[in-house]
């Protein structure tokens, strides 16, 4: 059992070494790379961020504009209904004056 331990951990170690080797072996060039790269998606995420903004105070201006025609909307169907019955009103009284200097 000691034996498996120790080769266990000669494993270990080789491995340690080799993954040590594999990152000493990247250069600056490769570092500068990918920090470029880091902050192009940076830029990018910022400048999708912006341009959701840009769509949410829209959408929101948008809901405005919609809620104002609602109203207007509202505002000229009542005034339709209210001068509607007043037509029919009007119209109920001449049926009325017709009917009256008929039956005389």
């Amino acid at each position: 059992m000691m034996n498996t331990f120790k080769n266990g951990l000669k494993v270990i170690a080789l491995s340690a070494v080799v993954f040590g080797a594999g990152c000493a072996t990247i250069t600056t060039e490769q570092l500068d790379a990918v920090r470029a790269t880091a902050e192009a998606a940076a830029r990018d995420a910022a400048a999708a961020q912006s341009a959701a903004s840009a769509a949410s105070r829209t959408a929101n201006e948008a809901r405005q504009t919609a809620s104002s025609a609602q109203s207007t909307a509202n505002s000229a169907l009542s005034a339709a209904n209210a001068s509607q019955a007043c037509c029919d009103a009007t119209n109920e009284k001449m049926d009325r004056m017709f009917q009256r200097s008929m039956s005389k």
